[in-house]
């Protein structure tokens, strides 16, 4: 999913999804996203196809692929990100892992991984079990990279909530967590800013 609204507006950037296919998570980021792009933030997705791109992280490699630097590029010029992943085995998808590793090439920035940004977290699961363990992964995850993890993440069991391709769910008060997920990504987004500007 390309940026979208205009250029100047600040940008809040989503990643997750699973290869193979829009997925119940990748459907869940995008209804954030949605709710960021009403707030009055630019957004761009790196969904599950974008990911499948990003070749297995090795710190020592010389040169990256153009789908890696456009990752790292992009996170760089970010306000506020949303991390959304399936619930495998208990934690985050390899995907989802495998991009954020990359983020060690910002290391040396002057703002180097995540410091100082609002990031929302979404995690999915077939089962309530792996949804809060997900989450607990992503906070720690987001605490190593220096990131501020929102106060509410949005645990949705798919064996409950069914997503259509029209960007609804059959649970109301899934839309609700995944708009409030949105909505507070928005709300610390500037305070980020301040802090870096």
């Amino acid at each position: 999913m390309a940026d979208t609204a205009p250029t100047d507006l600040p940008l809040v950037v989503g990643i997750g999804g699973t290869i193979g296919g829009v997925s119940s998570t990748e459907r869940a980021l995008m209804i954030a996203l949605d709710s960021v792009g009403r707030e009055g933030f630019r957004t761009r997705m790196f969904g599950g196809a974008d990911m499948a791109r990003l070749p297995l992280y090795d710190p020592k490699a010389t040169s990256r692929t153009d789908a890696e630097l456009e990752f790292v590029e992009t996170v760089r010029q970010a306000s506020a990100l949303i991390i959304a992943s399936p619930g495998y085995h208990g934690s985050i998808s390899g995907v989802v892992k495998n991009a954020l590793d990359l983020l060690e090439e910002t290391a040396g920035d002057a703002r180097p991984y995540l410091a100082d940004m609002p990031v929302g977290l979404i995690a999915t699961a077939y089962g309530w079990q792996a949804t809060g363990s997900t989450i607990a992964a992503l906070r720690s995850i987001v605490h190593a990279l220096r990131g501020w993890p929102t106060p509410f993440a949005a645990a949705i069991n798919t064996q409950l909530t069914k997503f259509d391709d029209a960007g609804g769910a059959s649970e109301p008060a899934v839309l609700d967590q995944l708009v409030m997920v949105g909505q507070q990504v928005a709300r610390f987004a500037p305070l980020a800013a301040a802090t870096n500007g």
